[in-house]
């Protein structure tokens, strides 16, 4: 049976990062500077976490640069293993990434506003490695670019799994009290999540047991 993978996201310090991966953690996510919404912390506490991380564990950054050349940049100064444009890129940026930054994963966030994300999915599949669905509206007024706490429409999910051979994440709203809902329905090769675990916005070693506990097959 295959074992859902699960990422933790806004990790804010090595503290938080020992208690994710003690937790079985697969990857956690360091949340660069944004338009909006929780986690960001500074590219030097990015760079430190990410040297201090054990392998198998997957260090990946959240970038919300839109060009090949700051996506670069960021990667090489922070040193994660996973680069995650959290941001609609322009797809013809791609081959310059690929060339400057052969060993580090792609992955490729949807924003799962309506049907549209299905096309997304096939406009990018040529040039990551895994997607990351989530609940974010890059076009309104104040960007969300991930973090919302919100879930998305799962039905819209699982035609995006559907959609592609490469692996998804499903991010948006996820707790411990949806997200065997969440697995049955869209089947993600991982989930994805923040605010689930947090209180006060610290992670909360309770809520994170519970939902790695649910999480289990």
């Amino acid at each position: 049976m295959h074992r859902t993978r699960v990422k933790i996201c806004c990790i804010a310090s090595i503290e938080e990062a020992e208690m994710a991966i003690a937790a079985g953690a697969d990857a956690l996510g360091l949340v660069a500077q944004m338009p909006s919404g929780p986690g960001p912390i500074d590219d030097e506490t990015i760079r430190d976490i990410a040297a201090f991380v054990p392998p198998p564990v997957a260090t990946f950054l959240l970038t919300s640069r839109t060009t090949a050349d700051g996506v670069i940049d960021h990667v090489r100064f922070c040193g994660t293993s996973a680069v995650q444009i959290v941001s609609h890129l322009n797809p013809d940026q791609y081959p310059q990434i690929i060339a400057a930054l052969p060993t580090t994963r792609r992955v490729q966030v949807i924003h799962v506003e309506d049907h549209n994300a299905v096309e997304l999915i096939h406009a990018y599949e040529p040039f990551v490695h895994a997607f990351l669905l989530d609940s974010g509206r890059p076009g309104a007024e104040i960007t969300e670019l991930g973090g919302t706490g919100r879930t998305h429409d799962w039905n819209i999910s699982r035609a995006c799994v559907a959609a592609t051979a490469k692996p998804v994440f499903l991010a948006g709203g996820l707790r411990s009290d949806n997200v065997k809902a969440a697995i049955n329905s869209v089947k993600p090769f991982g989930l994805d999540l923040c605010s689930g675990v947090r209180t006060n916005q610290q992670l909360d070693g309770a809520k994170l047991a519970e939902f790695m506990a649910a999480v289990a097959p």
